[in-house]
Parts: structure tokens; sequence; C-alpha cells
């Protein structure tokens, strides 16, 4: 195998590995307001490539930009400060 196949094989891997999708389960939403609020406040972040409210299931997902992770005492904090409590955080690489 050529160095440039290994090269590009390699920088596949890599990056799927470094991006994260970030679930938090919230309480407090009620309206597309609350959903525009959540969603103005991770596009804010560096980390964040983009951000999905779903209101309905009291859910937020994150996605992070490669190489780009999020811990969860700073999602707590930024939904605690816009006024929600957070249930439960998971993440996926």
């Amino acid at each position: 195998m050529s160095r440039l196949a290994i090269f590009v094989i390699s920088l596949g891997i890599c990056s799927l590995a470094s991006a994260e999708t970030i679930k938090a389960t919230i309480k407090g939403t009620a309206c597309d307001l609350c959903g525009s609020a959540i969603e103005k406040t991770f596009r804010a972040q560096r980390e964040v490539k983009g951000v999905d409210v779903d209101l309905e299931n009291k859910l937020v997902t994150i996605h992070t930009r490669q190489g780009e992770t999020m811990d969860d005492s700073k999602i707590r904090r930024l939904l605690g400060n816009a006024g929600y409590s957070v249930v439960a955080v998971t993440k996926e690489k």
C-alpha cells in the first residue's frame, strides 16, 4: 500500500474519532423561542459545529467540530444560565 493511501486512511479514521455528538435532556422548554435561545447560546461556542433542539422530546443535540469536545459542566452551565435544568448528558463519538 502506498504511503499516500495510508495517510488518507489514517486521516479519515482520526477525523471520524475526533468529533462528538452530545445529547442533553432538559426541563423547562416550552416554545420555539426557547429552542432559538438554546441554539443561539451553543452556536456562539467555538467548539460547536451545529445544534438541534427537539422541544417535544426535551432534547438538545450538539455536534462539535472535529478535534473539539465540550465538557458536561460547560453544557450544564450554559443551559442552566439560560434557565433550563439538565436531566442527563450523553456523548457519542
